[in-house]
């Protein structure tokens, strides 16, 4: 894997995405209608980063978590309301090390890729968080979300992305499971939160 310093656009959101997951965005600002438009035209992606401080919207956040997702478009849509709809997949992490702003306003990030996490399959304790999981993806609210995912119900990253990023965690958490480079131990902590809540 390459280790070299790369430059990518970034999407500063109050969101989240992780490998695997699947994130809708409604694109309204003409600096992400023209970044999407290259996108599409180049099979490119961009970085989904969350933002520390500052709002989504108009201009620049004022900082940003360093680690976020690279994201691909895999669908979109004109919308009624005049606005272009975007279903996007998460596909790999990665690090900001650097950045700068375009004179559109559109930030380019200087990225490091980071490793992905090892195939290990979940842990016989971790049973409890598989069948969550499975219970949360059979809402009909979330086919969605679940329609341009494939499932690894063996792979303990992908069980540990999915809860991550569909249970109300604090974002600090959210945020240093992302950051974490051991699957089960991930599970861990969330099967730790999931039976502390359980007994409060």
């Amino acid at each position: 894997m390459a280790t070299a310093i790369q430059e990518l656009p970034l999407f500063p959101l109050n969101t989240m995405l992780f490998p695997g997951g699947v994130l809708p965005l409604r694109i309204f600002e003409t600096r992400y209608l023209d970044m999407v438009t290259r996108c599409m035209k180049n099979d490119g992606g961009f970085g989904v980063v969350t933002i520390h401080e500052g709002a989504e919207a108009g201009g620049q956040p004022n900082s940003i978590h360093p680690v976020g997702t690279l994201a691909r478009i895999v669908d979109f849509d004109p919308l009624d309301d005049g606005l272009l709809g975007i279903t996007c997949l998460g596909i790999q992490r990665l690090r900001v090390v650097g950045h700068r702003v375009q004179p559109d306003q559109l930030l380019i990030g200087q990225v490091l890729w980071l490793l992905d996490d090892p195939p290990l399959p979940p842990l016989p304790s971790h049973k409890p968080l598989v069948r969550v999981l499975r219970e949360l993806l059979e809402r009909e609210e979330l086919s969605p979300y679940i329609r341009f995912m494939t499932p690894d119900w063996d792979n303990a990253a992908w069980i540990g992305n999915r809860l991550t990023e569909l249970l109300p965690l604090p974002p600090r958490i959210r945020h240093a499971l992302l950051e974490m480079t051991e699957p089960q131990q991930r599970l861990d902590i969330l099967l730790a939160m999931f039976q502390e809540q359980r007994t409060a």
